[in-house]
């Protein structure tokens, strides 16, 4: 066994740790207030505002791709994650200028509009550079990798329950007015996520052979590494092909989703850009084989992301209006609720950090495939339990706040099995060269699921109102909740079927 599987994790793991701390107490502020200011400040409708959270949370995934294609051919990932963390500030504070003008509702919506951009291409060239520097941490074939990946997701989570609270209690105070305290917290801590970055980097982002990471695009390092001519990928002949073929993709959808620009852009993206990475003719039969596995994963996964991210959505409508949040005299803000998942998240990830090691060290750790499986399962069990908790309950009827804390706590468990597994498998299958690409590919399926997210969340039932999914009449929060119970089991039981076969196709990788 080599020194670099034995020893402790390496200081950049804390460092990447502590940035990613920072940037998710913007994102996850900013998310906890982004549907109640639509609805309290701009006086918008919940159908409205559902529509432009998944636009939003959609886009946010699709970006990626664009950072990943960048950081990989031309800027290297330590210049895209500047970029990135600067336009983010920028759009935090647009954010906070919105609510400063909310009585100027036009304005407020540009405002709002611009500030959303700005976060939405900002976390494109941050997000998946970040997570790719993990891995590139350590050597390949190192055990602990999952391990990392988990310590990284639990700073990740610290971000996320840290911020809801501070930016929940400044601004979700019951006055529009105050809205604009919580976005500029937000701000704040995104301009120190900027600062740790830029002042730090040098010092930390080393690789396990002391050189420093990020600096070279890979595609290039891996040209110079192998002292070859870059291949030629495409004739332009082929990409005009490509490009006819989008647009006409693209164009179908379009016609087939009453018009709907942004969700047709994304599903159109979501089948186009893996079919043209995957086509690549540097790739060999071996890369090919395990890129088709993240490929397939992440189909799974939409499924997973688009229940799951009802958080922010259907569940914070139910925390404001039927959950009973009285706790000795004092109204707990709904926003908090975003809380919940995140400090499970930091409670039980040393856990299952240390649960991966232990099983790993007597050879009965479960492959990839199988614990995105569990994770499915268990999203599925969290909705079963809520559905449970809310039958018979009418609209505007209020129930304990034992059952969302339950199913947030359910919900942990199985994303702790499938989201830093998944973005540790995508280190450990995608070729080096393109290895923030496919972390963006991998992303596009979370943009594919937002986008789910927020078109499943207009199903939420509203007294004297039904709306039909797939010939199934949505009358009652039990019918909502079933939906999401019945779309995860059924992926979890595919994917388990499937784990033989996609453990094949890993060739060797775990």
């Amino acid at each position: 066994m080599s020194q670099s599987i034995t020893q402790k994790h390496p200081k950049g793991l804390y460092f990447i740790y502590t940035v990613a701390i920072a940037e998710r107490f913007g994102y996850y502020g900013m998310r906890a207030l982004f549907v109640l200011y639509m609805i309290k400040a701009l006086a918008m409708d919940k159908e409205l505002s559902s529509v432009i959270y998944g636009n939003y949370t959609g886009l946010v995934y699709l970006t990626p791709l664009i950072g990943g294609y960048v950081a990989d051919k031309y800027w290297g990932m330590r210049r895209s994650m500047f970029w990135g963390a600067v336009l983010m500030v920028v759009g935090q504070l647009f954010m906070f200028l919105s609510a400063l003008n909310f009585q100027q509702v036009e304005l407020a919506k540009w405002l709002m509009y611009i500030g959303l951009g700005a976060l939405i291409f900002g976390n494109g060239f941050f997000k998946p550079n970040v997570s790719t520097f993990v891995g590139q941490l350590y050597e390949p074939g190192d055990r602990r990798l999952d391990s990392a990946y988990t310590i990284f997701y639990m700073g990740v989570n610290l971000g996320a329950f840290i911020s809801p609270l501070v930016c929940g209690y400044l601004g979700d105070t019951g006055n529009p007015a105050d809205f604009k305290w919580g976005f500029l917290a937000a701000a704040v801590v995104s301009v120190l996520c900027l600062l740790i970055y830029v002042m730090q980097k040098e010092k930390y982002l080393i690789g396990p052979d002391g050189k420093p990471l990020g600096v070279v695009p890979a595609g290039k390092k891996h040209t110079l590494e192998n002292e070859t001519k870059p291949v030629v990928k495409f004739t332009f002949r082929e990409i005009g092909f490509w490009i006819l073929g989008a647009v006409g993709l693209f164009a179908l959808l379009l016609f087939t989703s009453d018009y709907d620009v942004i969700g047709s852009f994304i599903y159109a993206m979501c089948i186009v850009v893996p079919a043209f990475v995957i086509a690549d003719k540097s790739l060999s039969k071996i890369e090919r084989e395990r890129i088709g596995v993240i490929y397939i994963i992440a189909f799974f996964v939409i499924f997973f992301w688009s229940a799951f991210e009802q958080a922010g959505i259907s569940l914070t409508y139910f925390a404001e209006e039927q959950t009973n949040r009285n706790i000795l005299g004092w109204t707990m803000p709904a926003s908090w609720f975003q809380s919940f998942n995140a400090v499970f998240v930091v409670i039980l990830a040393p856990v299952f950090a240390k649960l991966w090691v232990k099983l790993g060290q007597k050879d009965m750790e479960p492959a990839s495939p199988v614990k995105q499986a569990i994770g499915l399962f268990l999203l599925s069990m969290g909705y079963l339990l809520i559905a449970f908790g809310v039958r018979g309950i009418e609209p505007g009827m209020k129930v304990s706040v034992l059952w969302l804390t339950g199913l947030y706590f359910i919900h942990t468990m199985g994303e702790l099995c499938l989201s830093p597994i998944g973005l540790s498998m995508v280190n450990k299958l995608a070729p080096v060269r393109f290895a923030s690409l496919l972390m963006g590919v991998w992303y596009l399926s979370m943009a594919t699921a937002n986008k789910f997210a927020g078109a499943l969340s207009t199903l939420y039932p509203e007294a004297g109102k039904s709306r039909m999914f797939f010939g199934v009449e949505i009358s009652n929060l039990f019918d909502f909740f079933m939906i999401f119970v019945v779309i995860s089991a059924v992926a979890a039981i595919i994917l388990f079927g499937l784990s033989k076969w996609l453990q094949k196709l890993m060739h060797g990788v775990k």
